[in-house]
């Protein structure tokens, strides 16, 4: 994370001057901040989150800082303040059944991991705030979005799981000779 991202972040804090110096003291030390103020966060279970960043950075679609908290299992994506009605919309729009997630805003709080968390920690980044994220009306949508196509894509690949199993059992059970290419 850079400078202006801690600014960024600790400036959420209630004493963002306490966080800085809590910070420079421990940077791998994760800190409570209350959303709503500059940032609301969006909270799915890590596997749907995983997938969810995966397919946002693959498609270069826009959206800011992501964190995950591996004791907890989840994944929070972090929006615009006041985003929860535009978000809440487009998913609407994608689907009829969303799937579980928290929409943490005004009298919530989050635990962010520290500006330089280590592996195997708790807390960590996917993707760090490197400055005070631009405004971008299109964060919501493409977070709705992509969050709908994850959760449909983990369905489908475990519906396969269920009908055909592991391909490694499919191949255990051919007779012997038998080739998995067709020849």
């Amino acid at each position: 994370m850079t400078s202006r991202g801690v600014e960024w972040l600790s400036a959420a804090a209630d004493d963002p001057e306490q966080c800085r110096a809590v910070w420079r003291d421990d940077p791998r030390r994760p800190c409570m901040l209350p959303t709503g103020r500059l940032f609301d966060v969006v909270v799915v279970n890590e596997r749907l989150g995983l997938e969810t960043f995966d397919q946002l950075l693959r498609r270069g679609a826009p959206f800011g800082p992501a964190l995950v908290d591996h004791k907890a299992r989840c994944v929070g994506f972090f929006l615009s303040s006041d985003s929860q009605e535009s978000f809440t919309h487009y998913l609407g729009r994608e689907t009829q059944a969303p799937p579980f997630y928290r929409y943490l805003n005004t009298k919530s709080v989050v635990v962010v991991p520290g500006p330089m968390p280590m592996a195997g920690d708790r807390y960590q980044w996917l993707r760090a705030p490197t400055k005070r994220p631009q405004a971008n009306p299109l964060r919501p949508v493409a977070l709705a979005t992509m969050l709908v196509a994850a959760a449909e894509l983990l369905a489908r690949a475990d519906r396969y799981a269920e009908e055909y199993g592991s391909p490694y059992a499919a191949v255990a059970a051919l007779p012997d000779g038998a080739s998995t290419d067709g020849g």
